[in-house]
């Protein structure tokens, strides 16, 4: 199958965020977006370490050491970029101040609940960060991740297996196979990433995928 990488899948993801939005970018790859924003839109980008107003990732060799992301990302900023201590930072997040969270995920079950912060895996330490804190506090939360592990196996589930950061918070799942959303109903097509065909990304997908509303 086709299957889009990092830079191309968060090219897609930032052409579905609106003008004038604030955005919250989750640690790994949802940090990506804040370089395609679409030249007509202005967006607000949020880190959780303090920061409203990421930019795009700096030229190779132009990186200020003093000027990094909640991954420890190099970033430049946005005209108008406004920093600030790590609890304002959380009530932000907290308070219903940011309109999307774009996160990873580790697998999410068609009912929208989100696991993405422990595999239970000794290897893999967990890590809550805030996540917790922005799948109750932000109304729009689109997952970034590849369809599926490393060994094959679906992500993209029934039910979680993992511990879970949220109940039924996910409104829309971007990976490098295909868009969904989630409905009452289980996930459904948005689009393929193109050459794929809705029975192929069935197969590596454990959820039944739902075609997409005429």
């Amino acid at each position: 199958m086709n299957s889009l990488n990092d830079q191309q899948l968060a090219a897609r993801l930032a052409l579905d965020i609106p003008d004038g939005a604030y955005v919250n970018l989750g640690i790994g790859k949802p940090t990506f977006v804040s370089s395609y924003v679409p030249s007509d839109r202005e967006v607000l980008y949020h880190s959780e370490n303090g920061i409203i107003g990421v930019g795009p990732t700096p030229p190779e060799g132009e990186e200020d050491p003093e000027m990094i992301d909640a991954s420890k990302r190099f970033i430049t900023l946005a005209p108008g970029a406004a920093f600030f201590e790590h609890a304002d930072s959380f009530a932000i997040m907290r308070g219903g101040h940011i309109d999307i969270a774009v996160l990873g995920a580790y697998q999410v079950a068609e009912n929208g609940d989100l696991a993405n912060w422990a595999t239970m895996d000794e290897k893999f330490p967990p890590a809550v960060g805030g996540a917790m804190d922005l799948v109750v506090g932000v109304p729009k939360i689109l997952i970034m991740m590849k369809h599926v592990n490393k060994d094959g196996s679906p992500k993209l589930l029934k039910r979680c297996t993992y511990p879970l950061t949220g109940l039924g918070v996910v409104n829309r799942v971007y990976t490098d196979l295909a868009v969904l959303d989630v409905t009452p109903d289980g996930f459904r097509l948005v689009e393929l990433t193109e050459g794929n065909s809705l029975e192929e990304v069935q197969a590596v997908t454990e959820a039944k995928i739902l075609p997409p509303l005429k």
